[in-house]
């Protein structure tokens, strides 16, 4: 009896820690991305840039590039770390959605978006959860001036955090903006990359990596930047 509640015990703590490994997504082909292969919307492009392999897409307001997948990370679980490296563009329009998780029959998502303003860029990372008789919504956004805009054509790190009380948005590790929200685990649903789900405002810019971790992570385990690839081979962006 003793045995069967060590194993079972055990087997427990290894089902707990496998729930907490992260998902990886790496932006470098068009065919098979994190184990899933997209529904491709436009023509977005593999394109060699100083970090290696990323995506380049290319959008406005109502048309663009994109990749749909089937497949919905961080579902049945909260809380969470959400995130993204890439590179918005000065050709980009006001408004952009980036990244964008979507549950089935429901208005219940999580965005990265942008926000441009005098030719420079701001965070804004929105979650809302729709359920009977109670809507849950945070849009960390702070008024895009001063210390949370950054300049264009660059790349970054951008992380969304809930620890299950308040969702904290941070860029390449610095805190942007944060709101108190009750958020609930997601279900079933899908992925828009480089457009909102319903095939708007679409981004202007390139994706390398995003990552999915079932736990609010430490600053110092954050996603950073890669170092610069030191070739010649390095192409700039379309």
């Amino acid at each position: 009896m003793m045995k069967r509640a060590v194993l079972a015990c055990l087997l427990s703590s290894s089902l707990a820690a496998m729930s907490q490994q992260p998902i990886t997504w790496r932006f470098d082909n068009l065919s098979h991305i994190g184990g899933n292969a997209p529904t491709v919307v436009g023509a977005p492009k593999l394109i060699d840039t100083e970090l290696g392999k990323a995506i380049h897409f290319e959008g406005g307001a109502t048309a663009g590039d994109a990749l749909f997948f089937d497949t919905l990370p961080l579902s049945g679980t909260l809380p969470y770390t959400w995130e993204v490296i890439f590179r918005p563009s000065s050709a980009g329009a006001k408004e952009q959605r980036i990244f964008h998780l979507q549950q089935d029959g429901s208005e219940t998502r999580r965005l990265f978006e942008t926000r441009l303003v005098d030719g420079k860029w701001c965070l804004d990372s929105f979650a809302v959860n729709v359920v009977p008789n109670e809507t849950a919504k945070a849009a960390v956004l702070l008024k895009c001036d001063g210390e949370h805009l950054f300049p264009l054509d660059r790349w970054y790190a951008v992380a969304a955090i809930y620890d299950g009380t308040t969702l904290r948005s941070y860029i390449n590790g610095v805190l942007q903006g944060e709101a108190d929200v009750k958020l609930f685990p997601l279900t079933t649903g899908g992925v828009s990359v480089g457009t909102r789900y319903n095939k708007r405002d679409f981004f202007t810019g390139d994706m390398f990596s995003a990552r999915f971790t079932s736990r609010p992570l430490p600053l110092n385990e954050l996603l950073k930047v890669p170092a610069e690839r030191p070739t010649s081979a390095s192409k700039p962006r379309p």
